[in-house]
């Protein structure tokens, strides 16, 4: 499974609209992306969960595809729109990580297992 994260950092002066990310930008690129998706978390950053432990980043988006090549497929085409798009929802440059999904589920059989 191949997977793009996108991190939006805090930053000093950065905003970031869920609503329109949410209402507006999610569905474009659902929309766009098509049947190629294979599943979306979108994660807002939460701060105060732990003394001493600051916000690291306001929003964190997953996509997953089947490969490489689908994502490749279903974004390129419509790449300059969604990019273009940032704008209307935040002031924050994007961090973009590519993956390889090595596990995606938790075996707690094997939780504590020795080797």
């Amino acid at each position: 499974m191949f997977k793009l994260t996108i991190v939006y950092p805090v930053t000093p002066e950065g905003v970031f609209d869920f609503d329109y990310y949410l209402d507006r930008h999610m569905p474009l690129s659902l929309t766009r992306q098509g049947a190629a998706l294979k599943s979306v978390l979108v994660e807002k950053g939460y701060d105060g969960s732990m003394p001493g432990v600051s916000l690291a980043y306001v929003a964190i988006c997953h996509f997953t595809y089947d490969s490489q090549e689908t994502f490749l497929d279903a974004f390129l085409p419509h790449a300059e729109e969604l990019q273009g798009d940032i704008a209307n929802y935040t002031n924050i440059t994007p961090v973009i990580q590519f993956s390889t999904v090595v596990l995606d589920q938790v075996d707690v059989s094997r939780v504590g297992a020795q080797p």
